[in-house]
Protein backbone atom coordinates (compact mmCIF):
# COMPACT_ATOMS: atom_id res chain seq x y z
CA UNK A 1 0.00 0.00 0.00
CA UNK A 2 1.51 3.26 -0.89
CA UNK A 3 1.42 6.04 1.48
CA UNK A 4 0.08 9.55 -0.38
CA UNK A 5 3.08 12.44 -0.24
CA UNK A 6 2.73 15.10 1.68
CA UNK A 7 1.20 18.47 0.67
CA UNK A 8 3.59 21.16 -0.36
CA UNK A 9 2.98 24.71 -1.52
CA UNK A 10 5.67 26.95 -3.16
CA UNK A 11 5.36 30.55 -3.79
CA UNK A 12 7.15 31.58 -6.55
CA UNK A 13 6.75 33.97 -9.20
CA UNK A 14 9.80 32.84 -11.51
CA UNK A 15 8.19 30.52 -13.73
CA UNK A 16 11.93 28.61 -14.42
CA UNK A 17 12.67 28.57 -10.64
CA UNK A 18 8.78 26.77 -10.02
CA UNK A 19 10.02 24.33 -12.55
CA UNK A 20 13.48 23.74 -10.66
CA UNK A 21 11.48 23.72 -7.13
CA UNK A 22 9.19 21.08 -8.19
CA UNK A 23 11.78 18.98 -10.26
CA UNK A 24 13.90 18.66 -6.97
CA UNK A 25 11.14 18.22 -4.77
CA UNK A 26 9.43 15.66 -6.55
CA UNK A 27 8.82 13.29 -3.39
CA UNK A 28 6.13 15.69 -2.15
CA UNK A 29 3.03 16.58 -3.47
CA UNK A 30 3.64 20.13 -4.56
CA UNK A 31 0.85 23.17 -5.51
CA UNK A 32 2.65 26.34 -7.02
CA UNK A 33 0.99 30.00 -6.54
CA UNK A 34 2.69 32.91 -8.15
CA UNK A 35 1.03 35.98 -5.80
CA UNK A 36 -0.86 36.16 -3.00
CA UNK A 37 -4.11 35.41 -4.04
CA UNK A 38 -3.08 32.22 -5.24
CA UNK A 39 -1.35 31.67 -2.48
CA UNK A 40 -3.74 32.00 -0.12
CA UNK A 41 -6.42 30.15 -2.18
CA UNK A 42 -4.40 27.17 -2.02
CA UNK A 43 -3.90 27.57 1.99
CA UNK A 44 -7.44 27.64 2.59
CA UNK A 45 -7.89 24.29 -0.29
CA UNK A 46 -5.41 22.27 0.91
CA UNK A 47 -3.92 23.54 3.92
CA UNK A 48 -0.38 22.30 3.48
CA UNK A 49 1.82 21.84 6.72
CA UNK A 50 4.73 23.25 5.02
CA UNK A 51 5.23 26.64 2.58
CA UNK A 52 8.41 27.72 0.66
CA UNK A 53 8.26 31.20 -0.21
CA UNK A 54 9.83 33.73 -1.83
CA UNK A 55 9.50 37.31 -0.56
CA UNK A 56 9.83 39.30 -4.26
CA UNK A 57 6.27 38.42 -5.28
CA UNK A 58 3.94 40.87 -7.46
CA UNK A 59 3.22 43.66 -7.84
CA UNK A 60 6.22 44.28 -5.88
CA UNK A 61 8.63 41.67 -7.21
CA UNK A 62 12.34 43.74 -6.57
CA UNK A 63 10.67 44.20 -2.51
CA UNK A 64 9.12 42.55 0.32
CA UNK A 65 6.43 44.19 0.75
CA UNK A 66 3.86 41.74 -0.92
CA UNK A 67 6.10 38.48 0.56
CA UNK A 68 5.46 39.70 4.04
CA UNK A 69 1.76 40.43 3.34
CA UNK A 70 1.49 37.32 1.88
CA UNK A 71 2.92 35.34 4.98
CA UNK A 72 1.08 37.23 7.52
CA UNK A 73 -2.26 36.40 5.53
CA UNK A 74 -0.75 32.39 5.54
CA UNK A 75 -0.08 32.42 9.23
CA UNK A 76 -3.84 34.07 9.78
CA UNK A 77 -5.53 31.56 8.03
CA UNK A 78 -3.04 28.71 9.26
CA UNK A 79 -0.98 29.68 12.56
CA UNK A 80 0.52 26.24 12.29
CA UNK A 81 2.09 26.17 8.74
CA UNK A 82 5.94 25.89 9.00
CA UNK A 83 6.93 28.39 6.36
CA UNK A 84 9.88 28.65 4.96
CA UNK A 85 11.30 31.98 3.51
CA UNK A 86 13.73 31.39 0.42
CA UNK A 87 16.35 34.54 0.04
CA UNK A 88 19.48 36.25 -1.49
CA UNK A 89 22.02 37.07 -0.06
CA UNK A 90 21.18 40.95 0.03
CA UNK A 91 17.69 40.11 1.72
CA UNK A 92 18.67 38.84 5.11
CA UNK A 93 17.33 41.80 7.04
CA UNK A 94 14.14 40.97 5.49
CA UNK A 95 15.09 37.12 6.02
CA UNK A 96 15.30 38.11 9.91
CA UNK A 97 11.89 40.29 9.96
CA UNK A 98 9.97 37.20 8.48
CA UNK A 99 11.05 34.93 11.12
CA UNK A 100 10.07 37.73 13.60
CA UNK A 101 6.35 37.58 11.75
CA UNK A 102 6.35 33.82 12.48
CA UNK A 103 8.44 32.14 9.56
CA UNK A 104 9.62 28.85 10.65
CA UNK A 105 13.33 29.01 8.85
CA UNK A 106 14.94 30.49 5.96
CA UNK A 107 17.04 28.98 2.92
CA UNK A 108 19.23 31.08 0.71
CA UNK A 109 19.47 31.04 -2.79
CA UNK A 110 20.15 30.10 -5.09
CA UNK A 111 18.74 26.58 -3.85
CA UNK A 112 20.93 23.35 -2.41
CA UNK A 113 18.36 20.79 -3.44
CA UNK A 114 20.01 18.76 -0.35
CA UNK A 115 19.96 20.95 1.99
CA UNK A 116 16.68 22.57 1.04
CA UNK A 117 14.75 19.00 1.47
CA UNK A 118 16.30 18.39 4.71
CA UNK A 119 14.86 22.35 5.62
CA UNK A 120 11.51 21.02 4.51
CA UNK A 121 11.66 17.17 6.12
CA UNK A 122 12.52 18.50 9.15
CA UNK A 123 9.34 21.51 9.02
CA UNK A 124 6.76 18.51 8.32
CA UNK A 125 8.23 16.17 10.59
CA UNK A 126 8.14 19.10 13.75
CA UNK A 127 4.89 19.73 12.50
CA UNK A 128 3.93 16.49 13.02
CA UNK A 129 4.68 16.44 16.19
CA UNK A 130 3.49 19.34 17.41
CA UNK A 131 -0.13 18.64 16.22
CA UNK A 132 0.46 14.89 18.05
CA UNK A 133 1.74 16.97 21.14
CA UNK A 134 -1.80 18.69 20.68
CA UNK A 135 -3.99 15.62 20.66
CA UNK A 136 -2.08 14.47 23.45
CA UNK A 137 -2.43 17.34 26.14
CA UNK A 138 -6.59 17.36 24.93
CA UNK A 139 -6.67 13.84 25.53
CA UNK A 140 -5.13 14.18 28.79
CA UNK A 141 -7.80 16.83 29.93
CA UNK A 142 -5.49 18.07 32.92
CA UNK A 143 -7.40 19.02 36.07
CA UNK A 144 -5.56 21.85 36.52
CA UNK A 145 -6.01 22.63 32.69
CA UNK A 146 -8.37 25.45 33.77
CA UNK A 147 -5.38 27.33 35.41
CA UNK A 148 -4.06 29.16 32.33
CA UNK A 149 -1.04 31.21 33.78
CA UNK A 150 2.64 31.81 33.75
CA UNK A 151 2.38 34.05 36.91
CA UNK A 152 4.82 32.50 39.62
CA UNK A 153 2.14 33.36 42.26
CA UNK A 154 -0.30 31.11 40.43
CA UNK A 155 1.49 28.10 39.43
CA UNK A 156 2.69 28.16 42.75
CA UNK A 157 -0.95 27.74 43.89
CA UNK A 158 -1.22 24.94 41.24
CA UNK A 159 1.19 22.94 42.65
CA UNK A 160 -0.16 23.37 46.06
CA UNK A 161 -3.16 22.12 44.82
CA UNK A 162 -1.51 19.23 43.86
CA UNK A 163 -0.59 18.88 47.20
CA UNK A 164 -3.23 19.09 49.26
CA UNK A 165 -5.44 16.79 46.50
CA UNK A 166 -4.59 13.44 48.10
CA UNK A 167 -5.13 14.11 51.71
CA UNK A 168 -8.22 14.69 53.27
CA UNK A 169 -7.74 18.44 54.81
CA UNK A 170 -10.69 20.70 54.65
CA UNK A 171 -9.45 23.85 52.41
CA UNK A 172 -10.69 27.27 52.28
CA UNK A 173 -10.43 28.95 48.84
CA UNK A 174 -9.80 33.03 49.51
CA UNK A 175 -10.36 35.36 46.67
CA UNK A 176 -12.03 38.51 44.88
CA UNK A 177 -14.77 37.40 42.79
CA UNK A 178 -14.26 35.66 39.48
CA UNK A 179 -10.77 34.87 40.51
CA UNK A 180 -11.06 31.24 40.05
CA UNK A 181 -11.92 29.66 43.06
CA UNK A 182 -14.18 27.09 41.58
CA UNK A 183 -12.16 26.04 38.70
CA UNK A 184 -9.57 25.39 41.40
CA UNK A 185 -11.87 23.43 43.67
CA UNK A 186 -12.92 21.15 40.55
CA UNK A 187 -8.83 20.48 40.11
CA UNK A 188 -8.74 19.71 43.72
CA UNK A 189 -11.54 17.17 43.78
CA UNK A 190 -10.46 15.74 39.86
CA UNK A 191 -6.85 15.27 41.43
CA UNK A 192 -8.16 13.46 44.69
CA UNK A 193 -8.83 10.44 45.51
CA UNK A 194 -12.27 10.95 44.95
CA UNK A 195 -12.38 11.81 41.34
CA UNK A 196 -14.87 9.54 40.55
CA UNK A 197 -17.62 10.42 42.69
CA UNK A 198 -19.60 13.54 42.93
CA UNK A 199 -18.48 17.20 43.13
CA UNK A 200 -21.40 19.16 44.33
CA UNK A 201 -21.58 22.71 44.72
CA UNK A 202 -23.83 25.25 46.45
CA UNK A 203 -23.39 29.13 46.62
CA UNK A 204 -24.31 30.54 49.59
CA UNK A 205 -25.07 33.92 48.75
CA UNK A 206 -27.16 32.77 46.05
CA UNK A 207 -30.07 30.94 48.19
CA UNK A 208 -32.38 32.64 50.92
CA UNK A 209 -31.55 31.99 54.40
CA UNK A 210 -35.16 29.97 54.96
CA UNK A 211 -34.71 27.57 52.02
CA UNK A 212 -30.31 27.12 52.44
CA UNK A 213 -30.91 24.67 55.18
CA UNK A 214 -33.01 22.29 53.36
CA UNK A 215 -30.81 22.75 49.95
CA UNK A 216 -27.77 21.58 51.90
CA UNK A 217 -29.58 19.11 54.14
CA UNK A 218 -32.42 17.51 52.74
CA UNK A 219 -35.96 17.18 54.25
CA UNK A 220 -38.37 14.66 55.23
CA UNK A 221 -42.28 14.37 53.01
CA UNK A 222 -44.08 16.97 55.14
CA UNK A 223 -41.25 18.79 56.88
CA UNK A 224 -43.17 22.19 56.02
CA UNK A 225 -45.75 23.35 53.10
CA UNK A 226 -44.90 21.97 49.81
CA UNK A 227 -42.30 19.15 50.95
CA UNK A 228 -44.24 16.56 48.87
CA UNK A 229 -41.31 13.43 49.44
CA UNK A 230 -38.54 12.72 51.03
CA UNK A 231 -35.33 14.90 49.36
CA UNK A 232 -31.62 14.79 49.89
CA UNK A 233 -29.30 17.60 50.47
CA UNK A 234 -26.50 18.76 48.34
CA UNK A 235 -24.57 17.35 51.60
CA UNK A 236 -25.76 14.11 51.57
CA UNK A 237 -26.02 13.48 47.27
CA UNK A 238 -22.07 14.50 47.61
CA UNK A 239 -21.30 11.23 49.79
CA UNK A 240 -17.90 9.83 48.89
CA UNK A 241 -17.09 12.87 47.01
CA UNK A 242 -16.39 16.63 47.17
CA UNK A 243 -18.75 18.98 48.99
CA UNK A 244 -18.01 23.16 47.58
CA UNK A 245 -19.21 25.92 49.59
CA UNK A 246 -19.12 28.52 47.90
CA UNK A 247 -19.35 32.51 49.21
CA UNK A 248 -19.02 30.56 53.11
CA UNK A 249 -18.97 33.63 54.71
CA UNK A 250 -22.33 34.56 53.90
CA UNK A 251 -23.78 31.23 55.42
CA UNK A 252 -26.34 32.19 58.48
CA UNK A 253 -25.11 31.92 62.12
CA UNK A 254 -27.84 28.95 62.79
CA UNK A 255 -26.51 26.96 59.77
CA UNK A 256 -22.83 28.08 61.05
CA UNK A 257 -23.87 25.71 64.16
CA UNK A 258 -25.06 22.92 62.17
CA UNK A 259 -22.22 22.64 59.58
CA UNK A 260 -19.43 22.62 62.65
CA UNK A 261 -21.54 19.88 64.15
CA UNK A 262 -22.00 17.89 60.72
CA UNK A 263 -17.88 18.31 60.64
CA UNK A 264 -17.35 17.03 64.06
CA UNK A 265 -19.42 13.87 64.27
CA UNK A 266 -19.70 13.48 60.40
CA UNK A 267 -23.61 12.96 60.47
CA UNK A 268 -26.57 14.85 59.27
CA UNK A 269 -30.19 15.52 59.62
CA UNK A 270 -32.64 16.52 57.31
CA UNK A 271 -35.34 19.41 57.85
CA UNK A 272 -38.39 17.47 59.83
CA UNK A 273 -36.23 14.22 60.66
CA UNK A 274 -34.88 12.83 63.22
CA UNK A 275 -32.72 9.94 61.91
CA UNK A 276 -28.94 10.60 62.18
CA UNK A 277 -27.37 10.01 58.23
CA UNK A 278 -23.58 9.52 58.13
CA UNK A 279 -22.26 10.92 55.57
CA UNK A 280 -18.04 11.09 54.17
CA UNK A 281 -17.35 14.14 52.02
CA UNK A 282 -14.74 16.58 51.69
CA UNK A 283 -15.18 20.32 51.97
CA UNK A 284 -13.96 22.92 49.83
CA UNK A 285 -15.28 26.28 51.16
CA UNK A 286 -14.61 29.87 49.09
CA UNK A 287 -15.30 33.58 49.85
CA UNK A 288 -14.19 36.85 48.77
CA UNK A 289 -14.70 37.89 52.43
CA UNK A 290 -12.15 38.63 55.30
CA UNK A 291 -13.27 35.43 57.16
CA UNK A 292 -10.24 35.58 59.55
CA UNK A 293 -11.60 39.25 60.81
CA UNK A 294 -15.59 37.94 60.14
CA UNK A 295 -14.56 35.17 62.99
CA UNK A 296 -12.25 37.95 65.54
CA UNK A 297 -14.85 40.26 65.79
CA UNK A 298 -17.91 37.66 66.18
CA UNK A 299 -19.57 37.34 62.73
CA UNK A 300 -18.41 34.32 61.91
CA UNK A 301 -18.09 31.04 64.04
CA UNK A 302 -14.10 30.81 64.86
CA UNK A 303 -14.93 26.95 65.62
CA UNK A 304 -16.01 26.79 62.55
CA UNK A 305 -13.29 28.95 60.82
CA UNK A 306 -10.69 27.02 62.12
CA UNK A 307 -12.68 23.67 61.02
CA UNK A 308 -13.14 24.91 57.46
CA UNK A 309 -9.39 26.71 57.27
CA UNK A 310 -7.16 23.26 57.86
CA UNK A 311 -5.66 24.68 54.42
CA UNK A 312 -5.96 28.20 53.39
CA UNK A 313 -5.07 29.06 49.67
CA UNK A 314 -5.27 32.76 48.60
CA UNK A 315 -5.77 33.47 44.93
CA UNK A 316 -4.50 36.56 43.33
CA UNK A 317 -6.40 38.85 41.85
CA UNK A 318 -5.61 38.96 37.93
CA UNK A 319 -4.22 42.68 38.36
CA UNK A 320 -1.32 40.95 40.21
CA UNK A 321 -0.76 37.69 38.20
CA UNK A 322 1.68 39.32 36.03
CA UNK A 323 1.77 38.89 32.55
CA UNK A 324 -1.67 36.77 32.68
CA UNK A 325 -3.87 39.56 31.29
CA UNK A 326 -2.66 39.22 27.51
CA UNK A 327 -1.96 35.31 28.02
CA UNK A 328 -5.80 34.63 29.05
CA UNK A 329 -7.09 37.28 26.31
CA UNK A 330 -5.40 35.11 23.74
CA UNK A 331 -7.04 32.25 25.34
CA UNK A 332 -10.61 33.48 25.20
CA UNK A 333 -9.95 34.87 21.85
CA UNK A 334 -9.04 31.41 20.29
CA UNK A 335 -11.83 29.96 22.21
CA UNK A 336 -14.76 32.15 21.11
CA UNK A 337 -13.86 32.68 17.56
CA UNK A 338 -13.69 28.65 17.48
CA UNK A 339 -17.16 29.07 19.52
CA UNK A 340 -18.66 31.94 17.35
CA UNK A 341 -17.02 29.43 14.03
CA UNK A 342 -15.21 33.47 13.49
CA UNK A 343 -12.06 33.06 11.63
CA UNK A 344 -8.89 33.51 13.39
CA UNK A 345 -8.85 37.31 14.83
CA UNK A 346 -5.40 38.91 16.33
CA UNK A 347 -4.75 41.39 18.76
CA UNK A 348 -4.21 44.78 17.17
CA UNK A 349 -1.32 46.71 19.54
CA UNK A 350 -3.56 49.57 20.65
CA UNK A 351 -5.74 46.36 22.28
CA UNK A 352 -3.13 44.58 24.03
CA UNK A 353 -1.90 47.67 25.49
CA UNK A 354 -5.81 48.05 26.55
CA UNK A 355 -5.69 44.72 28.31
CA UNK A 356 -2.21 45.15 29.83
CA UNK A 357 -3.35 48.61 31.36
CA UNK A 358 -6.68 47.82 32.78
CA UNK A 359 -7.08 46.44 36.13
CA UNK A 360 -9.79 44.21 35.59
CA UNK A 361 -11.60 44.54 38.86
CA UNK A 362 -14.16 41.59 38.17
CA UNK A 363 -10.79 39.68 37.45
CA UNK A 364 -11.22 36.75 35.08
CA UNK A 365 -14.73 36.29 34.54
CA UNK A 366 -15.23 40.10 33.13
CA UNK A 367 -11.86 39.43 31.01
CA UNK A 368 -13.87 36.21 30.02
CA UNK A 369 -17.00 38.49 28.99
CA UNK A 370 -15.03 41.35 27.54
CA UNK A 371 -13.23 39.05 24.85
CA UNK A 372 -16.65 37.29 24.09
CA UNK A 373 -17.95 41.18 23.27
CA UNK A 374 -14.64 42.02 21.40
CA UNK A 375 -14.95 38.17 19.06
CA UNK A 376 -18.41 39.34 18.22
CA UNK A 377 -18.16 42.84 17.43
CA UNK A 378 -14.83 42.99 15.82
CA UNK A 379 -14.55 43.74 12.15
CA UNK A 380 -11.78 42.34 9.79
CA UNK A 381 -8.95 40.01 11.49
CA UNK A 382 -7.93 42.32 14.29
CA UNK A 383 -9.20 42.86 17.45
CA UNK A 384 -8.46 47.07 18.45
CA UNK A 385 -8.68 48.85 21.63
CA UNK A 386 -12.47 50.20 20.71
CA UNK A 387 -13.83 46.57 20.21
CA UNK A 388 -12.86 46.05 23.74
CA UNK A 389 -14.78 48.63 25.52
CA UNK A 390 -12.31 48.94 28.31
CA UNK A 391 -11.40 52.62 30.15
CA UNK A 392 -7.99 53.93 30.12
CA UNK A 393 -5.81 52.88 32.76
CA UNK A 394 -2.22 53.43 33.88
CA UNK A 395 0.23 50.98 35.62
CA UNK A 396 1.50 52.06 38.96
CA UNK A 397 5.19 51.18 39.77
CA UNK A 398 6.27 50.38 43.27
CA UNK A 399 10.29 51.52 44.38
CA UNK A 400 12.03 49.06 45.59
CA UNK A 401 15.51 48.09 46.40
CA UNK A 402 18.06 48.29 42.54
CA UNK A 403 18.54 44.61 43.01
CA UNK A 404 14.80 43.73 43.24
CA UNK A 405 13.89 46.00 40.69
CA UNK A 406 16.22 44.41 37.83
CA UNK A 407 15.55 41.04 38.75
CA UNK A 408 11.83 41.12 39.12
CA UNK A 409 11.61 43.48 35.90
CA UNK A 410 13.50 41.08 34.16
CA UNK A 411 11.25 38.16 34.91
CA UNK A 412 7.74 40.33 34.14
CA UNK A 413 9.62 41.56 31.40
CA UNK A 414 9.86 38.08 29.45
CA UNK A 415 6.23 36.76 30.86
CA UNK A 416 4.88 39.69 29.65
CA UNK A 417 6.27 39.37 26.15
CA UNK A 418 5.74 35.82 26.10
CA UNK A 419 1.91 36.46 26.85
CA UNK A 420 2.01 38.90 24.48
CA UNK A 421 2.77 37.00 21.16
CA UNK A 422 1.14 33.67 22.78
CA UNK A 423 4.10 32.02 23.77
CA UNK A 424 5.81 32.22 20.31
CA UNK A 425 9.78 31.93 20.98
CA UNK A 426 11.16 33.87 18.11
CA UNK A 427 8.74 36.68 18.44
CA UNK A 428 9.60 37.03 22.36
CA UNK A 429 12.83 37.42 21.73
CA UNK A 430 12.72 39.56 18.82
CA UNK A 431 9.70 42.18 20.98
CA UNK A 432 12.69 41.92 24.00
CA UNK A 433 15.87 42.82 21.94
CA UNK A 434 17.76 39.86 22.52
CA UNK A 435 18.63 36.36 20.64
CA UNK A 436 16.50 33.16 21.18
CA UNK A 437 19.59 31.58 23.24
CA UNK A 438 19.71 34.83 25.34
CA UNK A 439 15.65 34.35 26.16
CA UNK A 440 15.89 30.28 26.73
CA UNK A 441 18.94 31.34 29.47
CA UNK A 442 16.65 33.71 31.06
CA UNK A 443 13.87 31.40 31.17
CA UNK A 444 15.91 28.75 32.63
CA UNK A 445 17.27 31.69 35.00
CA UNK A 446 13.41 32.57 36.21
CA UNK A 447 11.74 29.81 36.04
CA UNK A 448 9.46 30.55 32.98
CA UNK A 449 8.01 27.62 30.94
CA UNK A 450 7.47 28.05 27.23
CA UNK A 451 3.67 26.84 26.50
CA UNK A 452 4.94 25.74 23.18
Amino acid sequence: MTHAKQKLLIIEDDPGLQKQLKWSLDNYDVVIAGDREAALAHIRRHEPAVVTMDLGLPPDPDGSTEGLATLQGILALAPDTRVIVLTGNQDHANAVKAIGLGAYDFHQKPCDPEVLNLVIQRAFFLHKLQAENRRILAAQDSPLSGLITRDPGMLKIGRNIEKVAPTSASVMLLGASGTGKEVLARALHQLSPRANNRFMAINCAAIPENLLESELFGYEKGAFTGAAKQTKGKVELAHGGTFFLDEVGDLPMSLQAKLLRFLQERVIERVGGHEEIAVDVRIVCATHQKLKEMATTGRFREDLYYRLSEIVITIPPLAERSGDAALLAHHFKNKFCAQESRAALHFAPDAIAAIEAYAWPGNVREMENCIKRAVIMADGTSIVADDLGLPDAGAEEEPINLRQIRDEAEGRAIVKALARVDGNIVKASELLGISRPTLYDLMSRHAIKSST
